[in-house]
């Protein structure tokens, strides 16, 4: 309660910000950028590095506020997982390396919460777009988006949950939530643009052919689990 205190004394945010980040030199500048202009500031930016072998981790440490980890090549799920055991504030905030934050996005998410305190997290709107223009089709205007980037949720619902599972290279976000939810989580849908999602060659869902995969056993996995819930029941 004492650094809580202190950090409303200071205008900051009870706010982990999680970053994990394989070879993304090419966005991390720009995505990093974007977190640092919000509208107040957090308690903490963790970057954490997948084993990137390019210049990624040099261009996290230009920046002073934010703590870089280094992990070796295990997946977003593992790198979101070190970030969340690291993670010291009260709430939780995850962004993608190639995506844009958009100003206000965790001071919105943050009153949201903070004035309801029956829902244990907040999605936001998103909009997507091309890089480069006009290459991957997209609908521009601003949507639900149950998405990382869009997404805000009290710590201790993963002390409920669990953490991501990492055998899911693509899926893992969809299915922490669908456990979240099974679990007795309440997540709220702001109806507030928070982020801008980049389209490029390298997105992980283009990039790994086991997405889909991915998807379908997340699916698969929900449905035995609710399976065995109805015959416990009966």
């Amino acid at each position: 309660m004492a650094y809580r205190r202190v950090l409303e004394s200071l205008n900051m945010l009870d706010i982990s910000v999680i970053i994990p980040v394989y070879n993304g030199e090419k966005y991390l500048r720009a995505c990093l950028e974007s977190v640092l202009a919000s509208v107040s500031p957090v308690r903490e930016i963790l970057l954490i590095d997948d084993g990137s072998t390019d210049g990624t981790l040099e261009i996290a440490r230009e920046f002073p506020r934010v703590q870089c980890f280094r992990q070796d090549n295990l997946g977003a799920s593992a790198a979101r997982n070190l970030g969340v055991k690291a993670a010291l504030g009260e709430w939780l905030a995850f962004m993608d390396a190639d995506d844009l934050m958009l100003p206000g996005r965790l001071t919105a998410g943050w009153n949201y919460l903070s004035s309801r305190p029956e829902f244990d997290g907040v999605f936001g709107e998103a909009e997507q777009f091309s890089d480069p223009p006009g290459v991957f089709p997209h609908d521009s205007r601003r949507q639900q988006a149950q998405l990382p980037g869009t997404f805000m949720v009290r710590r201790s619902v993963f002390e409920r949950t669990g953490l991501f599972t990492p055998e899911y290279r693509a899926a893992e976000f969809v299915d922490w939530v669908l456990r979240a939810q099974e679990n007795g989580a309440r997540f709220a849908l702001l109806p507030e643009l928070v982020l801008r999602r980049r389209l490029h060659a390298h997105n992980s869902g283009r990039l790994k052919p086991e997405a889909r995969q991915d998807y379908a056993k997340v699916v698969l996995a929900a449905l035995r689990r609710r399976r065995q819930v109805q015959e416990s029941l009966t």
